[in-house]
């Protein structure tokens, strides 16, 4: 590969490259300074290549390279695929690679398009047809908008026999579209919108999924799993997402980073928001894995991905993630020396394919051995048995006479010996099978022990993550004591990234498409996680200089998660809060009363965070999640500080349905807010809604006169201020109120509904005019009982 990518100076990219379906074709589109196509090939029969002459494909020319194409034979006897170079002029040159024949001959040449003048963006194989996303020439007349959508998407019927390659007439599926990447998978042909675009184009934020066969197109889009719009008989894209174009204005879906065809008709996505996701043919868009939050921004844009047999294969940067697609669970993350494409070869769809500046390679996975006792091993633990117990009937025995195993093998001199080897000899088959896994547990970490000391560099990452997974899964398997927690603190501080992993697999962390964690770890290992021991000891790193403060489990957690997946730590609380209330699932629980040997969990977590405030929008979904009063209101006040009023009317419409006393607070913490300014008017409706049944008129007013600005109480009558509270917006607020007031109790119902009692005399003024009535004695109110004339300000307003 290294030489091949040397015989072309020029500008290229792994993006650039394509690689034969069955592996053993490496080609290579050329940029710049000169467009072009290299191939190097792999022979079958390696003597082929000492021959004298041997045909290499290699083009150069003034036309871009489009892409190449491989197309099947119709007949599989006939021989290898041909290959289809494609320029952007619309020429289409067919090749094919004979082994015995020294390498490739040139069989046709053919032009797609039907004008001179079009050319060729994109292009792809699908079933017998050559789709290709082409550009017409702009006319005259056409301004800027119109030039983003001069594309169309075009194809052709294929064939491939012995008499050459047959091409069929064009047919145009779709006019007057912006520029789309053609994408093949299954029957199925994806258009992907080209990032290379103007992104301020709303049509951007969704793709297309169209059928060859039977021409017809569905709207899909990468932020929710419905499927927009399905038609069969329109071929103008304006009028496809005409009836699109109101929830275009509604959506912000993120942006498509990568994606693979799966083969079967779905495909694999990856967004900017770090999700991995496969999109159905059915137009629902299921999530796979959630990278670590910033990873896409740090590692570049370089990135591939593809499934092998149930197993996603995803390279972010220098990175190659091996993710299990039924839950999401991540099987392994390798360093790589240098980025790497993925490929798939169909003698081989099992095993990743993966592409670099440096070779080809095949990522396999060596079968580990189970660990197993040997005859030796046996004999030592037996021979450990009987030391124990020689050792513990000493302590225990008046006698000077040392006993040996030899001794209490034969049974000794003295009646309990004999007694003590009797048992031994009964029971010891049945320890030993009780004690199997946690024997075999030890033997396997020794193993992992000793093949660390003789590992070589390279396989010593995987020796020691294996081992940071065996020591936190043995400690967090019993009781901690505090010598215990202090060497736990020490593996994650040391090791944070195995510590992160091992974490996973210990409490079997899943993290669904909704963003909810879940995990399936057993109540007992729960109960150790959250246990409220605070300790105080200090422990310091191998070179003796940093000292870090020990904390608790769920502490080490939270700040692990802070670390690699802040995103989580929010939805981690949730799942802890559940395994600690005491539920029916299970069998324990703690209290969460505030005292200084145990914290709320949400207290706990919020430590991790630091304290300059960068990290304000978790705090406020920690202090949300707790779902404490206190917290709440502590959240609330937070996004009042910020300004965030939309999420403000979030929050408060969605927690004062808890309690009444809550709904009171946060009703009254708002009404002051609207009495300061004006940025809450587009939510009015919604807080008047959320008014309080024991709320006054009379109180609704002292909260408001209470907390108008100084600036406006110290204005004059008449003077002109556009941020201040009137009465116009206060008025539905006050009529609601007031009808309630003098509306009859309910429980006077019966006996106004008694026909033995006549109906009570109605109320001498309306709802209105008491209404009225009400601000003129307000205005009375103010004119004499302040000193200012910010009242009369309210009322003339």
């Amino acid at each position: 590969v290294k030489r091949a990518l040397d015989m072309f100076q020029g500008d290229y990219c792994l993006s650039d490259v394509r690689l034969s379906p069955d592996g053993r074709h490496i080609h290579v589109i050329v940029r710049q300074p000169k467009s072009g196509l290299i191939t190097h090939d792999k022979y079958q029969r390696p003597h082929l290549m000492q021959c004298q002459k041997h045909n290499d494909l290699v083009l150069s020319g003034n036309v871009p390279v489009v892409d190449v194409i491989y197309i099947s034979q119709s007949k599989p006897e006939d021989g290898a695929s041909v290959l289809g170079v494609i320029f952007e002029n619309g020429r289409v040159e067919f090749w094919k690679f004979l082994e015995c024949k020294s390498g490739w001959h040139l069989l046709q040449t053919v032009d797609l398009c039907n004008s001179p003048r079009a050319k060729v963006s994109s292009v792809c194989m699908c079933q017998n047809f050559i789709i290709w996303c082409e550009e017409r020439p702009p006319s005259e007349n056409s301004n800027s908008v119109c030039s983003n959508f001069r594309f169309c998407i075009c194809k052709k019927t294929i064939e491939v026999n012995e008499g050459g390659v047959n091409l069929g007439n064009v047919k145009i599926a779709l006019h007057n579209n912006p520029r789309y990447t053609t994408v093949s998978s299954g029957d199925l042909v994806y258009l992907l919108p080209d990032m290379r675009e103007n992104s301020s184009m709303g049509v951007l934020k969704v793709f297309l999924a169209w059928s060859p066969e039977h021409d017809t197109f569905k709207v899909h889009s990468a932020c929710s799993c419905t499927l927009m719009k399905s038609s069969s008989k329109e071929s103008d894209f304006k009028r496809l997402v005409t009836d699109c174009i109101g929830l275009l204005a509604t959506i912000n879906p993120p942006d498509i980073c990568g994606f693979s065809p799966t083969g079967c008709g779905d495909l694999l996505l990856l967004l900017s928001t770090g999700w991995v996701c496969i999109m159905k043919r059915d137009g629902s868009l299921h999530h796979i894995y959630k990278l670590p939050d910033n990873c896409l921004s740090a590692s570049g844009t370089q990135n591939s991905l593809k499934i092998y047999n149930e197993i996603l294969a995803l390279t972010i940067g220098r990175t190659l993630f091996l993710i299990e697609t039924k839950c999401g669970l991540e099987l392994k993350r390798i360093s790589l020396k240098t980025e790497g494409l993925l490929f798939i070869n169909t003698l081989d769809s099992h095993s990743p394919l993966m592409l670099s500046e440096t070779g080809l390679f095949v990522v396999t996975q060596k079968p580990k051995p189970s660990p197993t006792l040997s005859e030796d091993s046996c004999a030592l633990l037996v021979e450990a048995v009987f030391e124990e117990a020689c050792k513990y009937y000493q302590q225990r025995s008046l006698s000077s006479t040392q006993l040996t195993v030899e001794k209490l093998k034969k049974g000794g001199m003295f009646q309990a010996p004999i007694s003590l080897a009797a048992i031994l000899r009964d029971y010891l088959q049945r320890l030993m099978s009780s004690l199997e896994s946690e024997l075999r547990s030890l033997v396997l970490l020794e193993d992992i022990k000793t093949s660390v000391v003789k590992a070589s560099e390279k396989d010593l990452e995987n020796y020691c993550e294996s081992l940071v997974q065996q020591e936190i899964c043995r400690l967090l398997s019993g009781e901690l004591e505090r010598e215990n927690l202090q060497y736990l603190n020490s593996i994650f501080h040391l090791f944070p990234t195995y510590s992160w992993h091992a974490m996973q697999a210990v409490l079997h962390l899943r993290c669904n498409g909704e963003g909810l964690l879940s995990s399936k770890a057993p109540a007992e290992l729960w109960k150790i996680i959250l246990s409220p021991v605070q300790p105080t000891a200090n422990f310091a790193h191998c070179n003796g200089q940093q000292k870090h403060t020990t904390v608790p489990v769920f502490e080490l957690l939270c700040q692990s998660i802070f670390k690699f997946q802040p995103s989580w730590l929010p939805r981690f609380l949730e799942l802890a809060q559940q395994q600690s209330g005491g539920s029916s699932k299970s069998s324990w629980g703690f209290t969460m009363k505030e005292s200084s040997e145990s914290l709320p969990l949400y207290k706990r977590a919020l430590t991790v965070l630091p304290c300059k405030g960068t990290y304000q929008h978790l705090e406020v979904e920690l202090l949300l999640c707790s779902e404490r009063p206190k917290a709440i209101m502590q959240a609330l006040r937070i996004l009042i500080k910020q300004g965030q009023w939309e999420r403000v009317a979030q929050v408060a419409e969605r927690f004062c349905r808890q309690s009444p006393l809550l709904n009171k607070e946060i009703f009254i913490a708002l009404l002051c807010e609207v009495s300061q300014h004006r940025d809450l008017d587009p939510y009015l409706d919604l807080l008047w809604t959320l008014c309080p049944e024991d709320m006054t008129v009379t109180s609704i007013l002292n909260i408001v006169l209470k907390n108008l600005p100084d600036s406006m109480q110290n204005s004059g009558p008449f003077e002109a201020h556009g941020s201040q509270v009137t009465i116009g917006l206060l008025k539905p607020l006050l009529r609601k109120v007031l009808q309630r007031e003098t509306k009859p109790s309910q429980r006077y119902a019966d006996i106004l509904q008694s026909p033995t009692v006549p109906p009570l005399t109605p109320p001498p003024l309306s709802t209105f005019h008491a209404l009225d009535h009400l601000l003129y004695k307000l205005l009375e109110y103010l004119f004499f009982s302040l000193s200012s004339y910010a009242g009369v300000i309210i009322i003339l307003r």
